[in-house]
C-alpha cells in the first residue's frame, strides 16, 4: 500500500476488489458513474482511500434493495469526504431509501393483487375491461398500464376507476 497520510493508507484496485467482494471492472464501473473516487500515481496506478470500502459496501445494499444508481450516487455525494459514513448518516441515508422502497412494494402487491384481471391498459379483455374501464376514462389522463404504475397516493379504487372525493 502507498502512504497518503500520517495514518491513512492508499489502496490499489485489486485491494479494493478482494476486500470489497466486487470485480475490478465494477470499481471502474463505479467511478465512471461518481459513486466512489480514485486518483492516479506518478505511475499512472488507481489508488482508493480506505473509505470507499464504506461507500463501496452501501452501493452494494443500495443496488440489492434495487436503489438506481443515480439516486445512490446523488445520497453518496452529500456525505462528508475523507471518512468513514457514520451510524447517525448511514440512519438518515436508509430511513430516506425506505419510502422509495414502500412505495415499490406497494406498487408490486397492487400488480399481484390485479394480475388475475386487468392491468389496466384496457387491451387484456374484451369481456372484462368495460367494466374496470368504461369508454376508456383512463386514457383520458393518459396512456399505457395506469393501474400499474400509478403512485399509491394517488388514491385510484382499482375497480371503479375513478378518484375518490376529498
Amino acid at each position: 500500500m502507498t502512504t497518503i497520510g500520517p495514518d491513512k493508507k492508499a489502496l490499489t484496485v485489486g485491494e479494493v476488489a478482494r476486500r470489497s467482494g466486487v470485480a475490478v471492472s465494477t470499481i471502474h464501473f463505479y467511478e465512471s458513474k461518481g459513486l466512489i473516487k480514485g486518483w492516479r500515481t506518478d505511475g499512472n496506478q488507481r489508488r482508493y482511500a480506505r473509505e470507499v470500502l464504506r461507500h463501496i459496501a452501501i452501493i452494494k445494499v443500495a443496488q440489492r434493495t434495487g436503489i438506481p444508481l443515480e439516486t445512490i450516487r446523488e445520497n453518496l455525494a452529500a456525505l462528508p469526504e475523507g471518512r468513514t459514513i457514520s451510524a447517525k448518516e448511514w440512519r438518515v441515508l436508509g430511513a430516506g431509501w425506505r419510502a422509495e422502497l414502500d412505495e415499490r412494494i406497494a406498487r408490486l402487491q397492487r400488480l399481484r393483487d390485479e394480475l388475475d384481471t386487468c392491468i389496466g391498459c384496457g387491451c387484456l379483455s374484451l369481456a372484462d375491461c368495460p367494466l374496470r374501464n368504461p369508454a376508456d376514462k383512463l386514457g383520458e389522463d393518459s396512456a399505457g398500464a395506469v393501474f400499474l404504475d400509478r403512485p399509491a397516493e394517488a388514491g385510484y379504487d382499482a375497480v371503479s376507476t375513478s378518484k375518490p372525493t376529498p
